[in-house]
């Protein structure tokens, strides 16, 4: 294995050398992993839109330094894959036409494209059908080895979902905490007056008291930010509340909702969730998140163990930037 390695690094020295004497010679090794090497326009075609973004938004003082970090990160993405590829190898991994073709499919559909527009998406980014094909394959073949070797070793048990639901879905309501969720409507937006925003807080107001759900009414009508959230803004202290605020929500029950407080921008409507100190407010019911929530801590734990593994396997592996 070393003989080879040491002629296919004097290989590259070779072809670097005669690139600067000869002006003709557009191609030359930049990277050696273990018996492969990597060729400048094997960077040059997988950095291209990289490139072309660089070149279109940094400033020209600061451009050379911007692609040589580019040029760098390309290298270090194309020595990954080549020890992908000769792990692919020694598992005898392969990929067939028929699984590009499928994955191209899945592609259009995803992004509602046709063949034809896809196409001119590429040429815009300076790549043809061939070269997308190409690192297509690449792709899949590599998400073949690391199923074998890194997805099929990780495991969520129950006891993690549970710690992520009740750290980031539940609210501990402590010594005169309110548990607020609010819709705002303001009068500025859209050219709606202030009569209008009024009229429309009233019809909103309305269908929360006859039962409707707070949370959907917020994402539907709220001009608020906390409108993605379904109008929740978490537990507030009395102090911490503004003026209009306190007033509106202080006198109620959990599960009242208030009536319609003017502000400085519009209207809002408050619900209590809860007021009673020590008690657990659910956002969002377990089982709704469940495998949301699996999925996010699998993708977490997946980024962490390929890590490890890829750092493993670059350590075993010779690798020569040149």
């Amino acid at each position: 294995m070393l003989p080879s390695r040491i002629f296919l690094g004097t290989l590259c020295l070779i072809l670097a050398l005669a690139s600067t004497l000869h002006a003709d010679v557009v191609d030359r090794c930049v990277a050696v992993v273990n018996n492969d090497i990597i060729t400048l326009s094997e960077v040059n075609e997988l950095g291209k839109p990289l490139f072309q973004r660089i070149a279109e938004q940094v400033p020209s003082d600061q451009l050379a330094e911007a692609l040589r970090q580019a040029r760098r990160t390309v290298i270090n993405k194309l020595i990954e894959r080549k020890l992908l590829a000769q792990e692919a190898k020694k598992l005898h991994i392969t990929v067939t036409d028929e699984e590009v073709n499928k994955a191209l499919a899945r592609i259009l559909e995803q992004n509602h494209t046709s063949k034809e527009q896809f196409k001119k998406e590429l040429a815009a980014i300076g790549m043809d059908e061939k070269h997308y094909r190409e690192d297509l394959r690449d792709q899949i073949l590599g998400s073949k080895v690391v199923n074998y070797e890194v997805r099929s070793k990780i495991i969520i048990p129950e006891e993690k979902i549970i710690d992520y639901y009740d750290t980031h879905y539940t609210e501990h309501v402590g010594k005169g905490g309110y548990y607020i969720l609010q819709i705002g409507i303001s009068w500025d937006k859209e050219g709606i007056s202030k009569q209008e925003a009024r009229k429309k807080a009233e019809r909103i107001r309305s269908l929360a008291v006859s039962g409707k759900d707070f949370k959907e009414l917020a994402r539907k009508y709220s001009d608020l930010p906390s409108s993605v959230d379904g109008g929740d803004i978490g537990v507030f202290k009395k102090d911490d509340m503004a003026p209009y605020m306190r007033k509106a929500v202080t006198s109620l029950k959990p599960g009242q909702v208030s009536e319609v407080v003017e502000t400085p921008a519009g209207y809002q409507i408050f619900k209590l969730l809860s007021s009673q100190e020590g008690q657990i407010i659910t956002k969002v019911p377990y089982k709704d998140v469940k495998e949301e929530i699996r999925d996010t801590l699998y993708k977490q734990e997946m980024q962490k163990v390929y890590k490890k593994w890829m750092k493993k396997m670059r350590d075993q592996a010779y690798i020569k930037i040149l």
